[in-house]
């Protein structure tokens, strides 16, 4: 047998179900991962071990009566650090917290939970998840496996680092303007951002917003659909909740439809892009051309994107605001930059950006009309030096913002249509490189299918979990 850390995490729940290994034993191989690695990238940097061996064990002798399909037979995963889960550390990346123990889980963890999950740790997020850069000054900066002097993306950068290196089989993160999106690119795993509503979370007080969305994170696309089969679900105490659909996810990717007519771009119209990410882009979405799929250069109008998407951030920015009154400086400049934007926002700039992302969201559904995919890079550029905060400049074209460059990424949040980004090739450097595939409102389906084919027809020689290097 594979070592189990090296298991998919279908695998490992295949043995689970039939009993050929336990809970506790994927735990300590889990644990014993963990303490092979994480001194090297810093993923997850709080472990729940003692209630992750407690709840295991109550799972085996209490075992599920009657087993939905997605059940997980008590898989361990890993929960990002923004995400409350009972009686374990949870800081949101601040100092302000670093002390802080929720008395109670997020609704996302308790669906979880009761699917047959056990938490292990907590995985390693930017400061209150501003920034595609993790780190922090509660636990330092998470490095990329694949180069530990290259940054591993944000804000879910811990989940993606964690799943890269085999600490976990599956993780969960959350995406604002590309949290999921930008370290899979980074990390060579996958991440999906589902539709607004698909997963609940909460309590919190923003029940109505549609901006972020928790969503998986895994090794390979099947397992990703594994896990979003077990976190999705209607709950009264978030207004947005979707009710499960009639069919699994895991029988979209095992029963792939290939799409007909694919929409491309390498830029949304938006430049720049890194070359060396349009050439790897370019080269693997003629796969799609080569199963007979018809490829044409064509995106909605995204040109608002950037402007839409600062003005809502700025205004979601505001819930911070009692922080910045109490804890200025226990804050980074960026969180109070954003926050202070988004004091200054009017009215009448609020009901632009509302009125703008009306009109793109109108522009997408025509664009769906027509194509069954969007496909375009999922970042700019490949992994950069980890000590730099953010990526100021490409192609001598500086970005205004610490988060300008996650335009691919954020552009796509505004339409709040499911997106996928999943690993399509290497740089000369042997950096990771990501596509993202984008699908018509409420076809997490669809997407799924369509990455599962293009994960099949596009192998890359060299596979996760590795060690660090």
């Amino acid at each position: 047998m594979k070592n189990l850390t090296e298991l998919t995490a279908r695998q490992a729940v295949s043995l689970l179900k039939r009993g050929e290994v336990s809970p506790l034993e994927l735990i300590e191989a889990s644990a014993d991962r963990i303490a092979e690695v994480e001194a090297e990238v810093n993923a997850m940097p709080t472990l729940c071990l003692d209630r992750a061996r407690d709840h295991g064990r109550q799972l085996m002798a209490n075992p599920c009566d009657d087993p939905p399909p997605h059940y997980l037979y008590g898989l361990p995963i890993a929960i990002k650090d923004l995400t409350d889960v009972s009686s374990v550390r949870t800081t949101y990346g601040s100092t302000i917290f670093s002390d802080h123990v929720p008395e109670r889980s997020d609704y996302l963890v308790e669906t979880l939970e009761a699917n047959g999950a056990i938490v292990i740790g907590k995985t390693n997020t930017p400061e209150f998840g501003a920034g595609a850069n993790t780190f922090n000054n509660v636990f330092g900066k998470t490095l990329n496996p694949w180069n530990l002097k290259m940054t591993c993306g944000g804000s879910s950068g811990g989940s993606a680092a964690a799943l890269a290196t085999g600490e976990v089989w599956l993780a969960a993160g959350s995406d604002l303007g590309g949290s999921l999106r930008t370290p899979a690119s980074f990390c060579s795993i996958v991440g999906f951002r589902p539709s607004p509503g698909r997963i609940s979370t909460g309590p919190n007080q923003t029940l109505f917003g549609s901006l972020s969305v928790q969503g998986p994170m895994a090794r390979n696309v099947p397992d990703t659909a594994l896990m979003l089969d077990a976190q999705i679900g209607y709950h009264p105490g978030d207004p947005i909740s979707l009710p499960r659909p009639r069919s699994s996810y895991l029988e979209a990717v095992e029963q792939p439809e290939k799409p007909e007519r694919i929409g491309f771009s390498l830029d949304l119209g938006i430049p720049p892009v890194d070359n060396e990410v349009k050439e790897i882009c370019l080269r693997t979405v003629k796969s799609w051309e080569n199963m007979g799929v018809r490829v044409e250069e064509a995106c909605p109008d995204f040109s608002r994107a950037e402007e839409i998407f600062q003005t809502l951030r700025a205004l979601m920015f505001l819930k911070f605001l009692p922080l910045l009154d109490k804890h200025r400086d226990q804050l980074k400049p960026d969180i109070i930059w954003n926050i202070e934007k988004g004091t200054g926002l009017t009215g009448s700039d609020i009901s632009r950006a509302e009125q703008m992302r009306a009109d793109l969201y109108y522009s997408v559904l025509e664009f769906f009309q027509e194509y069954d995919l969007l496909v375009c890079p999922a970042a700019v550029a490949p992994p950069f030096d980890v000590n730099i905060q953010y990526l100021e400049e490409l192609d001598g074209i500086k970005f205004d913002t610490y988060i300008s460059w996650l335009v691919p990424t954020f552009a796509v949040t505004l339409t709040a249509c499911p997106s996928i980004s999943l690993p399509c090739g290497f740089t000369g450097s042997g950096l990771p490189v990501g596509i993202q595939i984008v699908g018509p409102p409420r076809r997490e389906d669809r997407v799924l299918s369509a990455a599962a084919i293009f994960e099949e027809e596009n192998a890359l020689p060299v596979q996760t979990p590795i060690d660090p290097r």
